[in-house]
């Protein structure tokens, strides 16, 4: 739980209150009372907490050391900036930035998020029964969500099941944009390591040196097929033995389906393996509807130009109980994310400075710092785990 502490160095911020949890102090604005801890990762910690100006609860995510890695620091800028335009209900929102109470040399960032219950993967390896209907709601809403981000001109990069949030009624919303870029971007990021390795599209795993939209259609082909087996599908060791699985159930390629392949290298590669008729879904998968079978085969196709777009897929029969063109709108605005990749500290805390601001308009003139669809409903409970009936 969330106990009260003095500030570490004694001095109490006028409109801050500070908490431990975990054995980490959280400095934050008055206005929030923290509930408890509920999530742990390499950038900090999430805990809930209640605005009781407005009585709306919200997850704070306090990232320790912000600026400590130059890397994990673009990426939380490139996160603010990002999530400061996009509004969709299936994308995760941004409620607020807290200012810090020194402009120069803060070191923490707290992020504010609307609260949700828990992520796909607590659901996946949970004993909570999915049907036909929740993966196709599920699905409904991460490929309405990806064509909102597509038509931003957003490429997420990293789609997997931990990066998608659920609450008890269903409700689905993408996270974590710190690996997002415009898809028109050039340069570096087109090489970079990009996308948890079991969920990354072939052309990654193969070097590339241009992709597109469809590593997204990708990731989510390896989510989709998650749920409906309850298990990852190419759950690779590493770079060459995922490119094995994928081959294994996909079957060996023809050489037309190789010509995107830029590197001969790699190309000589995918050629060496053995010869592999491969498995067919309705095997892997005897249970799920032949309509999901059938999307799930256009989404995991090898040659990215042969894969199915999200416009596609949510006109596909398997998405037609769910899908009404006239309320899926696009994004008004595409965006640029483009950030030099060679800033250095003090001027990525600059940019996340005026990040904040934005959320608090108040604090421009203070210079040093702190300016004084469907349904489900709820069935039971397990540790860490929401449970969710039709």
């Amino acid at each position: 739980m969330a106990t009260p502490v003095e500030p570490p160095n004694g001095i109490h911020y006028q409109g801050k209150h500070y908490y431990s949890m975990w054995q980490t102090t959280f400095e934050i604005d008055t206005k929030y009372v923290p509930i408890k801890p509920i999530g742990r990762g390499a950038y900090g910690i999430v805990c809930s907490s209640v605005n009781r100006e407005t009585n709306e609860k919200v997850a704070i995510k306090k990232i320790n050391n912000a600026f400590e890695n130059r890397v994990d620091a673009l990426r939380t800028l490139r996160e603010l900036k990002l999530l400061r335009h996009l509004r969709h209900e299936n994308v995760i929102a941004l409620k607020d930035v807290m200012m810090p109470t020194h402009r120069r040399s803060f070191k923490d960032v707290y992020l504010v998020y609307e609260l949700m219950d828990t992520d796909l993967h607590q659901i996946i390896k949970s004993s909570q029964v999915l049907t036909n209907d929740h993966c196709q709601y599920f699905l409904f809403q991460l490929l309405r969500g990806l064509k909102y981000l597509h038509s931003a001109n957003i490429l997420h990069r990293d789609l997997k099941p931990g990066n998608l949030l659920i609450n008890a009624n269903c409700d689905l919303k993408i996270c974590d944009f710190g690996l997002a870029r415009t898809s028109n971007a050039k340069g570096q990021f087109m090489t970079e390591y990009v996308v948890t390795r079991w969920y990354r599209a072939p052309e990654l795993l193969l070097c590339c040196d241009n992709y597109g939209t469809s590593i997204d259609v990708w990731s989510v082909g390896c989510i989709f097929a998650e749920l409906l087996g309850r298990k990852p599908i190419f759950p690779g060791t590493e770079c060459l033995n995922q490119l094995k699985l994928i081959i294994n159930i996909l079957g060996s390629q023809k050489e037309e389906d190789l010509e995107f392949i830029d590197n001969p290298k790699a190309r000589k590669y995918i050629k060496s393996l053995p010869y592999s008729l491969g498995s067919p879904f309705s095997h892997l998968y005897p249970n799920a509807h032949p309509l999901a079978i059938d999307l799930l085969q256009k989404m995991l196709v090898f040659d990215p130009s042969k894969r199915i777009s999200v416009t596609e897929a949510l006109q596909h029969p398997y998405m037609a109980p769910l899908y009404d063109p006239n309320r899926n709108p696009s994004a008004q605005v595409p965006l640029d994310l483009d950030i030099d990749e060679d800033l250095g500290e003090e001027m990525i805390r600059e940019m996340m400075w005026k990040e904040m601001l934005h959320y608090h308009p108040e604090d421009a003139t203070a210079n040093g710092g702190v300016n004084q669809a469907k349904r489900c409903c709820l069935t039971t409970e397990e540790p860490g785990v929401v449970f969710f009936s039709w």
